[in-house]
């Protein structure tokens, strides 16, 4: 083929080095706007990981890398006068401009052709010029190639909040360096590393905000550098910051990071009648961001993974070989980019976090892209996760008021006690509310008492019963349990009754009203389906029909309406209390009737209640206040919420956290972080833990405590939340429906053996402990590796 790459960064270089060894009957032009062996730039970041998968790719280039590279395994996070430093990270750092000669250095030796200093304006007749049977195009992330064909490629870009600076230092760091120092005007944070013999990167960061108030924005390029000198001058031994960008004027050094991603990375043109391909790759066809220090690796990424498609596909055409390279390159660059958006909104919202103290702050940061879990981090510095776990667990207790137990082996996060008003939780493992339709006319029975029981054996801290209805027509289902007749309430005294009399765990009641959603089917006989017979009214904030044209229409409640369902919630609160739970929370979310005030998706109201965020949540904060009223002061009280409704319109992020405000204000000790359910129009984003960021931000901006639910499955990532701060409590579900004793057997995994387990479990355990042994006992076998040694194993393949 004839190939034409527009653009010399290591995208196009990889690709056409790659290209060429693999057929040397390729005729490759790499077509670049800057001089021969000059770049602008400082250092870059690559994972051993990355430099494996360069080693499979060409071992060559490779060792030029490995050469060439400034490896190390610590990461430093300096915050409050405090440094914490984690090992076993293995990252190198490489000049930019050497990674580019080395490249280009491969590619004249493979003799593909270089051509500098030509800025292409048009691609199609630099197409034509070369006969072209296949352009790339990695012009950056202001590709033109991208703009001229935005049809095709339909390009997303989002431009963040941060404004930031590349700088450089003669200042040498021994570990990758995260700073973080408070000014008047707000935080600024430094990422720092040193890439060869004499010189390290240093990116200075702020939000735009501050940027500002410290009047960045006005300074010359000279008076910018000399406020970061000066704020960052405890790091630099009194070295100064350099700059590479001195022909841009004032402040235009300090940009703000534009997140990119393409619905489709191929175009075709018709040139003298031959289809003829454009193929973005790189920061042209997406960007992440710096803080994961994952561009340049993505770029190379691309390039082997476009190559191998031609490999295994060449033989099936043009259109097969480019179909299989973007179904497979586009999962891969979405996983990357994920991460790198939670670790860019981590750095964004830098002083959400700044309550903590250092240990969790720092440990915040190390796993803040969701990507690096607590067992992770184990697997890198056991010494430090034992540690952080020992703070953490001492941290847990104190405030618990409990005695600091001394045990073999530090205790899990997860498994540290939890205190709110006067009830202390064992840890922070917490059943879901999740709905059984198994009560007879609103009576819990055995089903209840089993189900209940043994998930409290199972060792969770806290188990909740599914929604409770305050009446007969506030239910979801005909078999759904209540709280609104004397025969309610002694059914599940029998429940809390057994629970409190055999294990130590706490149970907790959800109260609710089902509004708009209600009179319908169980499950198994159609999922919010109307009841065939038997239905009864409902009510909503505002008329509405939940699915249209099959729901009942729910009627607008009046104020008498309004009174009455108040009244009722004060009194299965009393019933709550007499019947003996620990634990009350009000479901305020999922579109049922006082979710259906909150969100404007269900709530066109008029009156005082409709209209404003505000106005919206007066009625659930009304009914808040007169359970709260009621219910025992030494309790505590959660509110469930929808955090986001996912549907434009609706409930976002920052609604929540407004709506938390008001609950705080209110007098709510836990807000209970869920989302979604409220329309059928939703299109939620689902993965590991996708609605622990709702949970995590609400805890850290609002400061008051919160549950995390939502695809939390493994005690890793329970761990994980709470070592961060991200949540006080997990909830668990659907592990929970599948194994009872979900906590007790994770906390075995973990090879924690100082929970309090039932005699009957004991036999398990001891197997499960066996094999977990013999499990660690073959990954000891290949631990231990020095990073010389790790890249002696990959120049070896």
């Amino acid at each position: 083929m004839n190939i034409l790459c527009i653009g010399g960064g290591p995208a196009g270089l990889y690709f056409s080095l790659l290209m060429k060894k693999n057929n040397p009957a390729h005729q490759i032009t790499i077509v670049e706007r800057n001089r021969a062996y000059d770049t602008f730039g400082w250092g870059v970041v690559f994972s051993d990981q990355t430099l494996g998968n360069l080693v499979n790719a060409d071992e060559q280039t490779a060792r030029s890398i490995l050469q060439s590279f400034n490896h190390w395994d610590d990461i430093d996070t300096h915050f409050k006068g405090q440094v914490v430093t984690s090992g076993g990270h293995g990252f190198c750092g490489i000049g930019r401009k050497r990674l580019l000669n080395i490249l280009q250095e491969r590619c004249e030796e493979l003799d593909v052709k270089l051509v500098f200093e030509t800025d292409v304006t048009d691609d199609q007749a630099l197409a034509l010029e070369y006969d072209a049977d296949l352009v790339i195009a990695c012009d950056g992330l202001n590709s033109r190639v991208r703009t001229r064909y935005e049809q095709s490629y339909q390009p997303d870009i989002d431009t963040r909040k941060c404004r930031f600076v590349w700088l450089g230092t003669k200042k040498l760091f021994s570990a990758f360096t995260f700073a973080f120092e408070e000014t008047e005007h707000g935080w600024f944070q430094a990422h720092a590393y040193q890439y060869d013999g004499d010189t390290a990167t240093f990116i200075v960061e702020t939000p735009e905000e501050t940027w500002i108030k410290a009047g960045i924005d006005k300074m010359s390029q000279e008076g910018a550098i000399a406020f970061c000198e000066k704020l960052f001058a405890k790091y630099l031994d009194g070295n100064v910051l350099m700059s590479n960008a001195t022909h841009l004027r004032g402040s235009a050094n300090w940009i703000k990071f534009p997140r990119i991603i393409c619905k489709n990375w191929v175009h075709w043109n018709q040139l003298n009648n031959k289809r003829v391909p454009v193929v973005l790759m790189g920061d042209a066809a997406h960007t992440a961001h710096f803080s994961i220090g994952s561009g340049t690796k993505l770029a190379l990424e691309d390039a082997i993974e476009l190559a191998r498609s031609f490999e295994k596909h060449g033989e099936q055409g043009m259109d097969a070989v480019l179909e299989a390279y973007q179904d497979l390159r586009s999962i891969e660059v979405l996983k990357i980019q994920s991460a790198a958006r939670n670790s860019m909104e981590w750095f964004e919202n830098v002083q959400r976090y700044t309550a903590m103290e250092a240990p969790q702050f720092a440990y915040s940061m190390l796993t803040r892209s969701q990507r690096l879990s607590h067992e992770n981090l184990r697997v890198r510095d056991a010494a430090y996760v034992r540690s952080f776990e020992h703070w953490i667990a001492e941290q847990a207790y104190v405030k618990a008021g409990l005695p600091v137990p001394k045990t073999k082996t530090a205790i899990p996060p997860m498994l540290t006690p939890y205190k709110l008003r006067d009830v202390v939780l064992k840890n922070r493992i917490v059943v879901s509310p999740m709905a059984q339709y198994s009560a007879v006319d609103g009576v819990a029975g055995d089903y209840h008492l089993v189900h209940l029981g043994s998930r409290a054996m199972g060792g969770a801290g806290l188990v909740f019963a599914e929604m409770t209805c305050v009446s007969a027509d506030a239910r979801i289902t005909p078999a759904c349990p209540g709280l609104y007749a004397p025969e309610h309430t002694q059914a599940w005294k029998r429940v809390v009754d057994f629970v409190h009399a055999n294990t130590d765990a706490k149970i907790a009641v959800q109260l609710g009203h089902a509004g708009a959603k209600g009179s319908t089917c169980v499950a198994w006989e159609g999922t919010d389906q109307p009841l065939k017979e038997g239905n009864w009214p409902l009510v909503s904030a505002s008329e509405q029909q939940y699915l249209p044209g099959i729901s009942q229409v729910a009627r607008a409640v009046t104020a008498a309406d309004m009174q009455r369902i108040k009244d009722d919630f004060v009194q299965s609160t009393r019933a709550a209390a007499e019947a003996g739970f620990d634990w009350l929370e009000l479901h305020c979310a999922h579109g049922y009737l006082l979710s259906s005030f909150i969100s404007p998706l269900t709530n066109q109201r008029e009156d005082e209640y409709g209209g404003s965020l505000e106005n919206r949540c007066r009625y659930p904060l009304e009914v808040f206040a007169a359970i709260r009223a009621v219910w025992p002061v030494d309790k505590p009280i959660s509110v469930r919420i929808s955090a986001h409704d996912w549907v434009e319109g609706g409930i976002a992020p920052d609604d929540a956290v407004a709506i938390a405000r008001l609950f705080k204000t209110a007098g709510a000790d836990m807000i209970d972080c869920s989302s979604g359910q409220v329309s059928k129009q939703e299109k939620p984003v689902y993965g590991r833990m996708f609605q622990t960021p709702f949970a995590d931000r609400i805890r850290n901006e609002v400061q008051i405590p919160t549950i995390a639910v939502g695809a939390i499955f493994e005690a890793d990532h329970a761990n994980s939340i709470i070592a961060a701060g991200r949540a006080d409590l997990c909830a668990i579900a659907r592990p929970h429906l599948a194994d009872p004793a979900w906590t007790l057997h994770e906390a075995a995994k973990l090879g924690f053996n100082d929970m309090p387990w039932p005699r009957q479990y004991v036999a398990g355990k001891m197997q499960l402990e066996r094999n977990l042994e013999r499990d660690r006992q073959v990954a000891a076998a290949s631990a231990g590796l020095t990073p010389q040694q790790v890249a002696a194993k990959l120049l070896e393949g």
